[in-house]
């Protein structure tokens, strides 16, 4: 069985040890960083110039606490391992803030601690140490070296986590102030304080809170989301999707089935609001039910016609004056009837299959509205008046 690397915070090595080698740590950092700039490509270019004489004191620096560590005595309490470990994870942090790897930094630690142990043991032969003690020394080195590349991943790790959570956070701003419409300077400075590329449109998706966690992972990586941005819709998330335009808008629509959405017009992406307000207004006209998938591009009349309802309602009541003095449900049908006899350019086939009755149905009803309208239904403006008036079913205004 292998036995674990013994604990370095508690052996000690003699002074007569330690001191040959104390000597040797400017020359074994110099040879520590060459090693490491030739074998690690991604530190060749930050160990260069001034930089490089940072990092080699730096290096020095850590072989020494190593070695004072190991040369206390033993009744000694003081820890200065803490500050190396401490070193170790600001390192790794920074390295996370440049945008390397860890894999870089763990292959940086390997190349040093091999440099420096080969270099110490060196020196510790050519002091006369005996094998056993040389044995001893090289477990401590790496045992050493695990706890500051242990210390490293520490950092780096929680540098990505945090950095991460700003990210985030930034990126929830900027859905935010896209969605207020705010001014393109804005939206420019926090596009990028968030780092994100923008996109030439931006297309807006009303939809359950639930189903935009699930579809956020299938959209493309710059989709922005934001929930409980609209009072008025409680439980329903905006999804701001870049360019999904020409042929991936239908892919959209297939990929949002059965999550009750509306899908806005795409607009250019400091004007996403836009594109929130017409699928609000769209969700208003026809909340989506069962898995609909309600597009506001196949709604653009009703949208006009509707804009302004104190009005329509007003056309509604001067155009459907003359038939004032029917009753009820005699005035629904010829309402309906109307309506139809209207969109379908007077075709009384037409008019009798959308609703469902005979033709001679059709022509006594057409009948009984001649005699209300009289020339009216002949006159082009009355004509439009209706058709404006009736766009919209009654039911729905």
């Amino acid at each position: 069985m292998i036995e674990p690397l013994r604990d370095v915070r508690s052996y000690r090595l003699p002074v007569e040890v330690v001191e040959p080698l104390r000597r040797g740590l400017p020359e074994v950092a110099v040879q520590t960083i060459a090693a490491i700039v030739m074998e690690v490509p991604a530190y060749a270019e930050p160990f260069a110039g001034e930089l490089g004489h940072k990092i080699e004191r730096a290096v020095q620096a850590a072989l020494g606490t190593f070695l004072n560590l190991v040369s206390r005595p033993g009744t000694d309490p003081g820890t200065p391992l803490a500050s190396a470990l401490e070193a170790a994870y600001a390192l790794g942090r920074g390295e996370a803030r440049n945008g390397r790897s860890l894999d870089a930094l763990l292959s940086a630690y390997r190349v040093g601690a091999r440099v420096a142990w080969r270099e110490l043991a060196a020196i510790s032969v050519r002091s006369g140490q005996p094998a056993g003690t040389i044995a001893d020394f090289a477990e401590l080195v790496f045992a050493y070296i695990d706890e500051l590349s242990a210390a490293s991943v520490a950092g780096h790790a929680d540098e990505l986590a945090a950095s991460g959570r700003i990210r985030l956070r930034h990126l929830q701003q900027l859905a935010q102030a896209l969605v207020a419409g705010e001014p393109a300077h804005v939206l420019q400075a926090a596009a990028e304080r968030a780092e994100w590329a923008p996109p030439q449109t931006l297309t807006a998706i009303l939809l359950p809170e639930r189903s935009s966690r699930s579809l956020i992972d299938l959209l493309d990586p710059r989709t922005l989301p934001l929930a409980g941005a609209l009072p008025d819709l409680p439980g329903t998330a905006i999804l701001l999707v870049p360019d999904p335009q020409g042929a991936t808008r239908p892919h959209l629509t297939r990929l949002l089935t059965g999550h009750n959405a509306v899908i806005g017009p795409a607009r250019p992406w400091q004007r996403a609001q836009c594109s929130v307000e017409r699928a609000v207004r769209v969700h208003q006209l026809h909340t989506p039910a069962r898995g609909e998938v309600v597009d506001t591009e196949e709604h653009l009349a009703e949208l006009v016609v509707s804009a302004d309802r104190s009005a329509l309602a007003d056309l509604r009541d001067w155009a459907l004056a003359p038939l004032a003095g029917e009753r009820g449900a005699a005035a629904a049908k010829l309402v309906e009837t109307l309506r139809s006899w209207l969109l379908h350019h007077g075709r009384r086939e037409d008019v009798a299959a959308e609703l469902f009755v005979h033709p001679q149905t059709v022509r006594y009803r057409m009948a009984r509205l001649r005699e209300l309208y009289g020339e009216k239904l002949k006159d082009p403006q009355w004509v439009l008046a209706l058709t404006i008036a009736l766009a919209v079913p009654l039911a729905e205004g």
